[in-house]
């Protein structure tokens, strides 16, 4: 064909959306090339319990289909998985005799070492819905024939006012959500985003230390224990380690997710202080507790697979972590009667296959927005957690 292409697709790209081969393969316009690094490269990821069904499912379209989609040769191997590995993907690219082959990959630096060599590359351009759609639109309009559903603007006298599906309203007044007091205008707004029964799925996006998930938490009580309109409180997160890794933790789930979850322990005995909440403990409440698993869970983003969660409110921290793939995967395990609440800042990214841009909160604010049963906001204002923490976000560190 006179406009068909060459792809040579990167491992990003296939652990971001293994359905990307069919999509640039257009129908059978492209031709898509698999390098051989690559292939060893999912073989590596298989077994990961994070990423190893993705990995899989980009595997088995190859396997498939091999008719579609061609695999590049080569007469040598890396020795190990480490830097080593994009030099040899572009010899096999070099030595493959393709006629103007398009690298398709997510890595910048990998970008730049192809122009080096000649060979043309480009970002695959679903991975990048709109740059920090999360950060960019704040929860907040200003053109009043462009109102976004679920959104607030400013009234002439300095209020905000909610922007609902069926009326607006002026929130005038200060929520008070299991003994938990807003402490700025922002916060508020959150409790009332997070306490409407109208609205099944709210974003939450803020640099550390506004609250996000304390106010989260105290809305999930007064839901589940005071007003009773959901059964059970889920919180679910993706284990990503920062720095050096823990290696295998013996136990229980919930004893090998403590590590990663002892801040979330820290905030529900913190309000149970407030306000006794002890339906969601076990018989005694110990450090760290234990739960009752009927009212409370704490679980890794893997464990989702395959369940129905419905009657619940369901806390997704760190969504900044969380791929395409995962939300997807996570947000339509919700049935009936599921309030979403969703938490995340995009400038703390620790999955070393996403960034700023591409990121699981940034997909949901981009492709949700508009829609009458979500909202989203952006927490801010002058104070955080501490003086410490203010003076990070100031100086941006």
């Amino acid at each position: 064909m006179q406009n068909a292409k060459h792809y040579v697709v990167d491992t990003n790209v296939l652990l971001e959306d293994p359905n990307a081969l069919f999509k640039l393969r257009n129908g059978n316009e492209n031709t898509i090339y698999i390098p051989y690094h690559v292939l060893l490269e999912l073989n590596k990821f298989k077994k990961d319990p994070r990423l190893g069904h993705i990995a899989n499912k980009a595997i088995h379209h190859i396997s498939e289909f091999p008719e579609h989609f061609k695999l590049l040769k080569t007469d040598h191997v890396a020795d190990s998985f480490s830097n080593q590995v994009d030099n040899h993907i572009l010899e096999e690219i070099r030595t493959s005799g393709l006629i103007e082959p398009i690298l398709v990959t997510n890595d910048r630096v990998f970008q730049l070492q192809a122009g080096i060599y000649g060979i043309r590359s480009e970002n695959y351009k679903e991975s990048v819905p709109s740059k920090s759609e999360a950060e960019r639109y704040t929860g907040f309009t200003t053109d009043p024939d462009d109102a976004i559903p679920n959104s607030f603007k400013w009234n002439d006298t300095g209020k905000p006012v909610f922007c609902g599906a069926a009326e607006e309203k002026v929130i005038d007044y200060q929520l008070k959500t299991w003994n938990v007091l807003p402490r700025t205008v922002y916060q508020n707004l959150a409790l009332e985003l997070m306490n409407n029964p109208d609205i099944p799925i709210v974003t939450i996006q803020s640099a550390a230390g506004y609250g996000k998930s304390f106010l989260a938490l105290a809305s999930a009580l007064y839901q589940t224990l005071e007003r009773k309109t959901h059964e059970k409180i889920y919180v679910v997160k993706p284990m990503i380690e920062i720095g050096q890794k823990l290696g295998y933790l013996p136990g229980r789930i919930e004893e090998k997710m403590e590590p990663y979850t002892r801040y979330m322990s820290d905030l529900i005995l913190k309000l149970h202080q407030l306000r006794p909440a002890n339906r969601i403990f076990a018989d005694t409440i110990e450090i760290p507790p234990k739960y009752n698993s009927k009212r409370f869970e704490l679980l890794p983003l893997a464990f989702i697979r395959g369940m129905n969660i419905e009657n619940a409110v369901v806390i997704i921290d760190e969504m900044q972590n969380m791929s395409r793939n995962e939300c997807r995967s996570l947000l339509s395990r919700m049935g009936e009667g599921v309030k979403c609440i969703c938490l995340g800042d995009i400038h703390q990214v620790d999955n070393p296959y996403l960034n700023v841009d591409n990121n699981g909160m940034n997909w949901v604010v981009n492709k949700f927005k508009g829609s009458k049963i979500y909202a989203h906001l952006v927490l801010k204002g002058d104070k955080s957690r501490g003086p410490i923490t203010d003076l990070v976000i100031r100086s941006g560190l």
